[in-house]
Parts: C-alpha cells; sequence; structure tokens
C-alpha cells in the first residue's frame, strides 16, 4: 500500500533540498548584485529568483515528472552520446572542478580570513581545505543517513545563526535603499543581470543531480508510486524554493545597504564579512563563520553524494567508495586558487552549460505533450548548442583572439538578446517550434501506416 506523507515529512525533505542547494554561491552572490544593483535592486532581484530558484523548482519536477531515474535518463532522450556528454560535463562542473572548491574557498574567505593574519593565509587555506573535504567525505560515505544529516541536524543550525545577521541587518539598516547609486551595469538592463547571476549559484544544474536525492529519499519512505512521486516532490520543492526566495531578497537587501558604510567589494564573500563584523564586532565574524561553514559543508555533502553515486552508475567498474574519496581530494587541491579566481574560471563554462540545461527542464517538464519523442529533444538541443557556445566563448578569455571574434560577431548580429547573453533563447523557441511540427508529420505518417 501507498505510504502517505505527513506535513512534517514535507517539511524535512523540503530542509533537506533547501540544505542541499544553498553553498556558497547562494550566500554570496545575491549580496554582491544587491550591492552593485543600488536602487534597481528589485528588478535584480526578480530575474536573479527566477533562475536561482524558479528553473532549480522547474529542474526537480521535471526529474519527477520524467519518470528517469536521474540526469543521465533524461539527457539520453536526446541521444545516449549525448547523455554520456552532459552529465559527465554537468558533473564535474558542480562537483570537483567549480562548485565543490567554491564551497571550501568561500567557507575560508568570509568565515577564516578576518582572524588569519595575510602571510599566513596560504598555509592557511591548505590545512582548512584538508580538514573540510575530510568532513564532507565522513558525511559522505552514508548516503542514506542524508536527510537525518542535512534536514534535520545541519539546515536548522544554518537557518538559526542567518537569521541573527539578518534581523540586525534590518533592525539598524546602513542605508535606505533608495539612496544607494546603481552601477552601469545595472542602469539599463537590472532584471536580465540579475537573471543572469542567478546562473552562478549553479542551482539549475544542482536540480538535476538533487532530483534523484529526493526521489531516493520518497522511495525510502515508501512513496513508489510515480504519480506521488511527482506530487510529493513539488510539496517538497515549494518548501525549499519558498526558503531560498526569502533569503535571496533579504541577502540582495543587506548588501544594496551595505553599500551605505563600505565600498563596493570584489566578491560578496567579502562584504557578508565586513556587514557582519560591523553589527556584532568579533561575535559577528564568529557567526558567520559558522554560518558560511555550515552551509558549504552541507551542500559538498550533497554534491560528493550525487556525484558519486551518479558515476558509480554510469561507470560500474567505479565503486562509489572510491569515487567519494577522489570526488573529495581533487576539489581540496582546485580550491587553494582563490575565491575570486574559481568565480572567473567557471563564468565561460556555466554560459555554455546553463541554456542546455534549461532546455532540457523544459523539455523534461512539458514532454507528455508530445510523448517525449526524441526528435523534440534532439532539434532544441541543436538549435540551442551554437548559440550556448558562442556565449561561452564570449565570456572566455579566447575572445581576444581572431577566430573568435568572427563568432562572436556572428553572434552580435545575428542572434537576438546576445548582448544579453540570451542568445540561445529565440534558436532554441525556433527548434522547439520546428521540432513539434517533426513530430507531428512522424505521428501522422506513423497513424496512416
Amino acid at each position: 500500500m501507498e505510504k502517505k506523507l505527513t506535513g512534517k515529512d514535507y517539511l524535512y525533505i523540503g530542509s533537506m533540498l533547501f540544505g542541499l542547494f544553498f553553498g556558497a554561491g547562494n550566500l554570496i552572490f545575491p549580496v554582491h548584485m544587491g550591492q552593485e544593483a543600488g536602487a534597481n535592486v528589485w528588478p535584480a532581484i526578480i530575474g536573479f529568483l527566477i533562475t536561482g530558484i524558479g528553473l532549480p523548482f522547474l529542474g526537480i519536477i521535471a526529474i519527477g515528472i520524467s519518470g528517469e531515474n536521474g540526469l543521465f535518463d533524461l539527457a539520453s532522450r536526446v541521444n545516449r552520446g549525448y547523455g554520456y556528454f552532459f552529465t559527465v560535463l554537468l558533473y564535474l562542473v558542480i562537483g570537483p572542478f567549480f562548485a565543490l572548491p567554491r564551497l571550501a574557498a568561500t567557507s575560508f574567505e568570509i568565515g577564516l580570513t578576518p582572524f588569519i593574519p595575510d602571510s599566513q593565509t596560504t598555509l592557511a587555506l591548505a590545512i582548512f581545505s584538508i580538514a573540510f573535504f575530510f568532513l564532507a567525505w565522513w558525511f559522505s560515505r552514508n548516503p542514506s543517513k542524508l536527510l537525518d544529516y542535512v534536514g534535520k541536524f545541519l539546515n536548522p543550525l544554518f537557518l538559526l545563526l542567518l537569521a541573527i545577521l539578518i534581523i540586525m541587518a534590518f533592525v539598524k539598516p546602513m542605508a535606505g535603499i533608495q539612496e544607494i547609486a546603481v552601477q552601469k551595469a545595472y542602469q539599463g538592463n537590472a532584471f536580465f543581470v540579475g537573471f543572469q547571476n542567478g546562473y552562478n549559484t549553479l542551482d539549475v544544474l544542482a536540480s538535476l543531480a538533487f532530483g534523484i536525492i529526493v526521489v531516493n529519499t520518497l522511495k525510502t519512505r515508501g512513496v513508489t508510486k510515480k504519480s506521488t512521486i511527482t506530487t510529493d516532490m513539488f510539496k517538497s520543492g515549494a518548501v525549499s524554493i519558498l526558503l531560498m526566495g526569502i533569503i535571496y531578497s533579504f541577502l540582495s537587501l543587506m548588501g544594496t545597504m551595505s553599500v551605505g558604510q563600505f565600498a563596493i567589494s570584489a566578491n560578496g564573500g567579502i562584504a557578508l564579512a565586513q556587514i557582519a563584523h560591523y553589527y556584532l564586532g568579533t561575535a559577528g565574524s564568529i557567526i558567520l563563520a559558522l554560518i558560511v561553514i555550515v552551509a558549504c559543508l552541507k551542500t559538498s555533502i550533497g554534491l560528493i553524494t550525487a556525484f558519486s553515486e551518479t558515476f558509480a552508475e554510469l561507470f560500474p567498474q567505479l565503486s562509489y567508495r572510491k569515487l567519494i574519496a577522489v570526488v573529495a581530494i581533487l576539489p581540496c587541491i582546485f580550491a587553494n586558487v582563490g575565491l575570486t579566481s574559481i568565480i572567473a574560471y567557471s563564468i565561460p563554462v556555466l554560459m555554455f552549460l546553463y541554456p542546455l540545461a534549461m532546455i532540457l527542464v523544459f523539455l523534461g517538464v512539458c514532454g507528455p505533450l508530445f510523448k517525449n519523442h526524441s526528435i523534440v529533444y534532439q532539434v532544441v538541443t541543436i538549435f540551442t548548442f551554437i548559440p550556448a557556445l558562442i556565449d561561452g566563448i564570449n565570456n572566455s578569455p579566447l575572445k581576444e583572439t581572431d577566430f573568435a571574434k568572427g563568432i562572436i560577431s556572428f553572434g552580435k548580429n545575428y542572434l537576438p538578446f546576445f548582448n544579453l547573453g540570451m542568445g540561445w533563447v529565440v534558436p532554441a523557441l525556433i527548434g522547439f517550434i520546428l521540432g513539434l511540427i517533426l513530430f507531428a508529420i512522424k505521428r501522422n505518417k506513423k497513424q496512416v501506416a
């Protein structure tokens, strides 16, 4: 008999999902965006929330609606080769190459840098990285306990600590929002800049990875029917996105108000450290250290678990135990290049990968309309792939080469919204319409036959 979850179950699973999502980028990018957006912070917040919570929510729902066992099966609806390509690339980005190193670097820069002399920063970061990823590896050894680790303990602790800082910022604001100058990038297109800033959270990518964790959690609690799994994922996801939306808005507004006392920082991590120290002195720095370390540790546990479970399925010769060791060691090394460098290196990859993830989410959600026929997935992916690649090149160091300049010139001249970083949207829409037409033709031929 199908088990019916209680409200408490939805709260715990939603808390787990929020805890998995809310890590490094979720803390630092809204704050920095708020500083730069100034008086235009609200349009920027709305754009940020679309890619920061709306699309990740759809990603979770897409896994539930698709009835697939995870990202690989969903991406393989294009074809099996693309399934391997997209799954491996996405997990490398949200795993050892970008997201995981960023989690440790953010924890260190925000939480511990204020207490460490500049001359000892390099050594301290190396020691901290080892300790951080040892803990993440330790908790990842038993993925069935993830709900207890994250949903029932680490996430409530994180929310309690963060609430202290947010309340202080709004009880005694540093400045009025309308008083803060708007930086150039946000003067005319605050909504679209906020939309792109949402890419940096990596949450659409993570939603495709974490979706299977939620499915498995529901199954362990006795939910097995496909329609019930989809419904329960929707309810649990709603808890998660509500929390995320509220906190993103507060963090952005905190960032805007902080410009009343501080110059715009190089990244949101520095700004958060300044805000915490301003309100609570050394105690504030200690609370912030706890906030960021707990936030980043819980997300690291989820990413290591999701990465290792997926790669163990894709490549059966690799055991889960060996994978969690490797995926803890590699980011431990990469974390030592520093937070600002990690962010800079990740941007071109995200500009390429995010559109492909978004169209996969979209197709997964509306797939029943065209019976998930591969022709629609294939055409939309082809039409999105090239513009996304051009966007990636336009945001990379390669853009100064003659070859890249020619490609970028094509994008500027022929792709609508290219200058907004949205050059893929119109081609993807054309691909979707064409895919539906080809699907209808194939279906009619089959009926006639």
